[in-house]
């Protein structure tokens, strides 16, 4: 079947690859007020080791995804984007159902493993869109698309801390059928969005992080913007795995409560990606809607850190919010100095990136959980791992900054 112009079929996917993305976090979401029960059960531990054990979990995943991503980024711009993607949701498929029959911690590994080879949503959605998408419009579909994870984050979390109030497990059930459904939708509604001119070879000996992130930095101002992307994305990355054991353990939250809190971190986030930036973006331009997102999440992860009562998270999540702007944006002043012919390396690439930071967030803020919050602690400080992030946060601020300042981007 010959590929339709991207203008004619961009409408009909965007719609889909939305569905996915809402779809895909809605699974992520409703596991997360369970992991620390299911985690407790399975491994007969108390909290503080549960958020310990957690962040091996999102290690093995993060380990996983470093290496699939490029590699799955490359195939797709040598087969296309549909198949990668299909692949990704029948696999996430079968890592969310393997935690329903699980019996030890070995299987809640394995389900990690699975996981991150089923990597590639983020990296075909994104490379999807720039395929199907003018530069000038990239900005507001990221954003859109990231509004629609945002979507997820409140269904999703909500949905299981419902669920969890009445069984552990059935979140993940609940996941599973939902990537299959996707699964099954996609094959019969999404086309192809990459024609077969703008294809380029695979090389496997190209299609590993290190080469990918090289290739990437050969472009101009890539090298600063990759290290501020870096640098920024390790807190989002690791915050699901630290925020439950965080409000359990300081403000004793139910998994209800803790749905709920994750759910209005996910509405402020669509209220910022899926209008704000739509405002916002045309009037301060990409480079200043950066700088007011990143400087935003610094102020509110050190709030978070020194928060004394539970609904003060709910002021801080408003303002953290407005960091919603910084992922689009830098999304549009990346792609537009890449070649259509290497999109999608240039989202392995990122996706990468998201598996280093997935990597060192996670292990860092949960043995700094454990550290400041087991019976032995010589000081019990339940947000050490938000000032941490903070840091992180601050020093790519600046290394944004001094990238514009000496490159000078559109």
């Amino acid at each position: 079947m010959p590929v339709s112009t991207p203008m004619i079929r961009s409408t009909h996917s965007m719609t889909f690859i939305v569905g996915v993305m809402l779809i895909d976090a809605i699974s992520f979401g409703v596991t997360l007020p369970v992991t620390p029960a299911l985690i407790m059960t399975v491994g007969d531990v108390g909290l503080s080791e549960a958020g310990r054990l957690a962040g091996y979990l999102f290690l093995v995943y993060a380990c996983v995804q470093l290496f699939s991503s490029p590699i799955l980024g490359s195939l797709g711009d040598k087969y296309g984007r549909r198949p990668i993607l299909l692949y990704s949701l029948l696999a996430l498929s079968v890592a969310y159902l393997v935690p329903v029959f699980a019996t030890s911690l070995d299987w809640l590994f394995i389900s990690r493993l699975i996981a991150g080879f089923a990597s590639a949503t983020y990296v075909s959605a994104y490379a999807y869109i720039t395929d199907v998408t003018p530069v000038e419009q990239r900005a507001q579909r990221f954003g859109l698309v990231g509004a629609a994870f945002g979507v997820g984050l409140i269904i999703g979390p909500v949905m299981g801390g419902m669920l969890g109030a009445w069984d552990t497990r059935a979140p993940f059930a609940v996941a599973s059928i939902l990537c299959l459904v996707n699964f099954v939708y996609g094959l019969f509604v999404l086309k192809e969005s990459l024609s077969h001119s703008k294809r380029r070879e695979f090389k496997l000996k190209e299609a590993n992080p290190i080469g990918a992130m090289l290739r990437i930095g050969r472009y101009p101002t890539m090298k600063g913007m990759t290290v501020a992307y870096f640098l920024f994305v390790i807190a989002p990355f690791s915050l699901p795995s630290y925020w439950t054991f965080f409000v359990i353990e300081k403000f004793k939250w139910s998994e209800l409560e803790i749905g709920l809190s994750q759910g209005f971190l996910g509405l402020m986030m669509v209220i910022t990606q899926g209008f704000i930036l739509r405002w916002a973006l045309p009037i301060l331009g990409p480079i200043k809607s950066i700088i007011l997102g990143m400087a935003s999440a610094l102020f509110a992860y050190v709030c978070f850190a020194f928060a004394q009562f539970g609904w003060q998270l709910y002021l801080i999540m408003a303002v953290a919010g407005l960091s919603g702007f910084v992922l689009p944006s830098l999304q549009l002043m990346m792609t537009a100095q890449v070649p259509a012919d290497s999109q999608g390396e240039l989202q392995g690439a990122l996706s990468s990136l998201n598996s280093l930071a997935s990597i060192i967030g996670p292990l860092m803020m949960t043995q700094l959980f454990f550290y400041f919050t087991n019976s032995g602690a010589v000081w019990h400080f339940p947000g050490i791992s938000f000032l941490a992030i903070a840091l992180l946060t601050g020093l790519a601020l600046l290394f944004f900054v001094r990238t514009v300042r000496e490159h000078k981007p559109n």
